[in-house]
């Protein structure tokens, strides 16, 4: 994780300094934003390999930072908010967030977190070699991984990054049950500070996209996980 950069846009100054103290000492380089607008344009600039946001900001809120920077980037965006809401979860991870923490929070388990996704993103990074492009196939839906395309017979499939990453792992895996703790595992690179209810977030939101083809893939197995059926 030699080099890497963080983008921390955070209005509350203080808690953005000790943030940026933290991951230095932990051998990441920072930069600070505290405001959305400034936070965006030095996304831009400054092509951070992970960013996060807080979702109460002056000028342009989180929320519209972690779309407009999706609209151009997959790096990982961990959002921080003060609320306790599992609504707000919902969204941050509907519009493309990795990861939610609440505050207040331990600076041991952020920079847990942090070291997790960017682990995962260089790995994802290294992986992308075009002579290892896969194109996953089952009935209808087709799977472009070296583009994160998906589609259902003649019809774009609209999915996030990591909708598409849960999809794509399940698809991989025909008839096999997962847990949470796997999935979570599998698809964000940590589960030992994770937040597993991320894994029913995605799958609820991935049926629903399903349901337009009567697609009903992901199926629950009481008290063992999920699996996917073809």
């Amino acid at each position: 994780m030699e080099n890497r950069m963080v983008l921390i846009i955070e209005d509350e100054k203080e808690l953005a300094q000790i943030l940026g103290d933290y991951l230095e000492v932990e051998g990441f380089f920072s930069e600070l934003a505290y405001d959305g607008e400034s936070g965006l344009r030095m996304f831009l600039d400054k092509k951070p390999d992970m960013v996060i946001l807080d979702i109460m900001l002056p000028k342009m809120d989180g929320i519209e930072v972690c779309k407009r920077i999706r609209e151009v980037s997959d790096v990982p965006i961990l959002i921080l908010s003060a609320k306790n809401g599992e609504m707000d979860k919902v969204i941050s991870l509907g519009i493309g967030a990795d990861d939610y923490v609440t505050k207040p929070f331990g600076a041991s388990e952020l920079i847990a977190r942090v070291k997790a996704h960017i682990r995962r993103y260089t790995a994802k990074q290294e992986k992308q070699d075009p002579a290892k492009k896969e194109t996953l196939c089952i009935g209808n839906l087709k799977l472009k991984k070296d583009c994160y395309e998906a589609s259902f017979g003649e019809q774009s499939l609209d999915l996030t990054t990591k909708e598409f990453e849960v999809l794509y792992f399940f698809a991989s895996h025909p008839g096999q049950v997962f847990s949470k703790e796997q999935i979570y595992e599998q698809i964000w690179g940590s589960n030992e500070y994770g937040d597993l209810s991320s894994v029913a977030v995605y799958i609820k939101r991935l049926r629903r996209k399903l349901e337009q083809f009567e697609a009903d893939y992901i199926k629950t197995v009481w008290g063992v996980g999920y699996k996917f059926v073809a």
